[in-house]
Formats: C-alpha cells, sequence, structure tokens
C-alpha cells in the first residue's frame, strides 16, 4: 500500500473516531485476541476513554519501555495518542513525549484526546517517520506500535531512530513480524485477517536492519501468534553509549578520509600494526565485514575521532563466527574513554551480528590496548614470536581471544 494510501485510511479512521464511532484497524476475532486495539494493553484504567476507543496498535510498548522521570520520548506513528498518554504519564512534568503521524486527523484526535486527560508534556509533530523533524539526539526513547511494518523504506524509519535518539537511548517498538517466509497466499489470508501483515518483516530480516542502523542488544520476543506465521512481537534494541560530547554510530563512506587519516596516524606511532601506510578507502572498504563498523564522532564539530572494523579470518564456513578487529583512536584523542567505547559497542554488535570469537593481534609494546582487551574479556592465548619484520626489526605479536558466552552457543 502507498504511503499516501496508509495516511488517508488513517485519516479516515481518525475523523471517524472525532464523530464517536467505534473503530478498528483489524477483524474483531484478532482485535479481541490482542493482535490490535485496547485488548492489547494490560491496564488501561488511567487512560481517558476516547484514547482506548481509538488505539489502533497490537502491543504495549510503554509497558516494557523502563520509562523514567524526566526522560524524552518520541512515539513514531502516534495515532489518537494512547501510547503518549501513558508515556507522558511515566516521564511526568518534567519529561517530554513527541508524537510523531503523517495524519493532520489523527493529530488532531491525539491533541483532542490529551485536552481530555488534562495532560500538557506532549508535543504534535506532523511529518513521517522516515524523515522525523526532530534534531539529532533528541530523545531518549523511541517507541512505536504496530507501525514500521506499515514503513516502505523500513531502512530509513530504523536510522532515523537511531539519529534522534542520545547515546544509551533505547528503541522499544511493538509490531508486526513474521516467524519465517509467507507465500503470497497466506500473506493475504493473514492480511485479510490481520489488516497490517503486508509490510511486516521476517524476524531475521529485522534483526539485520537494527544492526545495519546502528544499534545494539536487538531481542525481539513474539508475543500473540496469529496465525500462519504471523506474530505480534516487542522489538527492543540500545543505541551505543559513548562519553560525553561524543557519538558511536555506523561508518559512512563519507567518513572515508577521516577514517584513513586516523589509521595512518596509528600506524605511524609503529605500535599498531606491521603495514605502514593506510590502505585506500577501496581496499579498507573490501576488506573488512560490511557490520559491525563504527566510528567515534565529535559531536560538536562533527569529527571522527576513532573507528572499529573487523576481517573475516578465513573463508571457510566454520570460521564463519571469527573476525579479527581492528580500533583506532585519534592521537590527539586518546585516554578519554574513546577506544573503550568503540569495543563495546562493537563486541555487542557482533554478538547480535552471530560472531563468537573476536581475535586481536597486539605489538607487546602496546600497553594500552592490552590492557584495554583484557579489560573488556580478550584473554591471552599466545604468542607469536618474531612472526614479522617492522621497520628493520622481527616482532612478536601477543595473540587475544575474546570467546563469547551468547553468539555460537
Amino acid at each position: 500500500m502507498a504511503h499516501e494510501e496508509i495516511v488517508e485510511r488513517y485519516s479516515r479512521l481518525a475523523r471517524a473516531a472525532a464523530a464517536g464511532r467505534v473503530i478498528a484497524d483489524c477483524g474483531s476475532g484478532a482485535s479481541t485476541q490482542g493482535c490490535c486495539g485496547a485488548a492489547g494493553y494490560d491496564d488501561t484504567d488511567a487512560l481517558p476513554e476516547g484514547a482506548v476507543s481509538t488505539s489502533l496498535g497490537c502491543g504495549d510498548p510503554v509497558a516494557v519501555a523502563g520509562l523514567r522521570p524526566g526522560e524524552s520520548v518520541l512515539d513514531l506513528g502516534s495515532g489518537g495518542g494512547i501510547d503518549m498518554l501513558a508515556a507522558a504519564r511515566r516521564v511526568g512534568p518534567g519529561g517530554t513525549v513527541y508524537g510523531l503521524d503523517a495524519s493532520a486527523d489523527m493529530l488532531a484526535l491525539a491533541r483532542r484526546n490529551a485536552e481530555q486527560a488534562g495532560v500538557s508534556n506532549t508535543v504534535f509533530l506532523h511529518g513521517t517517520i522516515e524523515n522525523v523533524p526532530l534534531p539529532d539526539r533528541t530523545v531518549d526513547v523511541v517507541i512505536s506500535n504496530c507501525v514500521i511494518n506499515l514503513s516502505d523504506d523500513k531502512t530509513a524509519t530504523l536510522a532515523e531512530a537511531f539519529r534522534v535518539l542520545r547515546p544509551g537511548g533505547r528503541l522499544v517498538v511493538s509490531d508486526i513480524a513474521v516467524d519465517g517466509d509467507l507465500d503470497a497466499r497466506r500473506r493475504q489470508e493473514a492480511e485479510r485477517r490481520i489488516g497490517c501483515v503486508a509490510g511486516a518483516l521476517p524476524v531475521p530480516t529485522y534483526r539485520q536492519l537494527l544492526l545495519e542502523a546502528g544499534f545494539i542488544g536487538a531481542r525481539i520476543t513474539l508475543s500473540a501468534d496469529h496465525g500462519d506465521g504471523v506474530h505480534s512481537a516487542i522489538v527492543q534494541a540500545v543505541k551505543p553509549a559513548a562519553g560525553p560530547g561524543l557519538e558511536i554510530r555506523p561508518m559512512r563512506q563519507s567518513d572515508a578520509e577521516q577514517v584513513l587519516v586516523i589509521y595512518q596516524a596509528g600506524l605511524e606511532t609503529g605500535q599498531a600494526s606491521f603495514e605502514t601506510t593506510a590502505p585506500s578507502w577501496e581496499g579498507f572498504d573490501a576488506g573488512k565485514l560490511a557490520h559491525p563498523r563504527y566510528v567515534a564522532v565529535d559531536t560538536a564539530t562533527g569529527q571522527v575521532v576513532g573507528w572499529v572494523a573487523a576481517s573475516p579470518v578465513s573463508s571457510r564456513p566454520a570460521y564463519a563466527g571469527v573476525v579479527e578487529h581492528s580500533v583506532y583512536v585519534h592521537p590527539g584523542c586518546q585516554a578519554h574513554g574513546i577506544g573503550r567505547a568503540l569495543l563495546e559497542a562493537f563486541i555487542a554488535a557482533s554478538e547480535d551480528a552471530g560472531i563468537w570469537t573476536i581475535q586481536a593481534g597486539i605489538f607487546p609494546g602496546n600497553a594500552a590496548s592490552l590492557a584495554l582487551h583484557e579489560k573488556l574479556g580478550f584473554r591471552v592465548v599466545g604468542i607469536r614470536e618474531s612472526i614479522g619484520r617492522h621497520r628493520s626489526a622481527w616482532r612478536d605479536v601477543i595473540l587475544l581471544e575474546r570467546r563469547s558466552t551468547v553468539a555460537g552457543q
């Protein structure tokens, strides 16, 4: 269904609700089973009837978001406002809840429901979830309820959620997900029964898109089973934490020049690698895994101050989950926790990607790198004595490994 059709569909439902009619976006059977509407909530007693009766979600993201007083929240596709109001009560007067919707009629309905509830810490935004009208790093939590499956550009939607979250911020989404692949006939049957399946993602694809957006700690918990492999689901993930004034995000091609400058600066110390000259971007890109790759960025200047990436150790299938990583920090920004933040993000993302062993080869003289890796769970597994010549001298390399307790088990 095209974007304009979706907006008009929900605008019609909003106008019907404003006229006092009961609305639903799925069949009556699905509604009573918790697929959509108020049946997906455990407790609606504190919410106004106008918001409850216009709920079109497939779960209760606020119930599991762990919202705290003073936090700021963005609701993607806020509809009639039921999740906004629940969130607004939890974050209290010191917090703010932004409701974003592409339907002006839905926003008008949500404003009316907020007024009836006496809630004032809400801000209503007219726009799309693929292009959120908020600055970078604005909110602590992004929620959504049965809306991301409707997007025709889920990559952009998740990238926008990542962008507007502060470092360490949380994504908590109720959505429809598919357990396995559905053929066209089964999708059509589920769509007729539930009303929101056409754009639903298979669980592995959802996980991959979260990884590509930069999220870590991805969890997709299937809840209500609607048949034909279709489920309501809670999707949770985190934006990597970083120190003050820093952001850790996926590496982009536009970062190439700064990444290679930092790479070269590290090589010139004589303690980073046997290499003496950084590769071209094409060489770097071809030799590293596409995901995960992260950069640390100074949020005031946009300057890249560090990066982490990895290469596969072998093309043999048995080693599919074994990689060798590199982490480099700008020489003027060391001893500020940037390397640790990058490596922590990489470890978490690698486990999400199914990587079970991360290797590192470190010169004995690089005491800071050895200490960092050992703090983050790497263990020395051996010394490769005089393994290569560097600047006319034979050098040892200490081999360290970190074995995941999650991936590969």
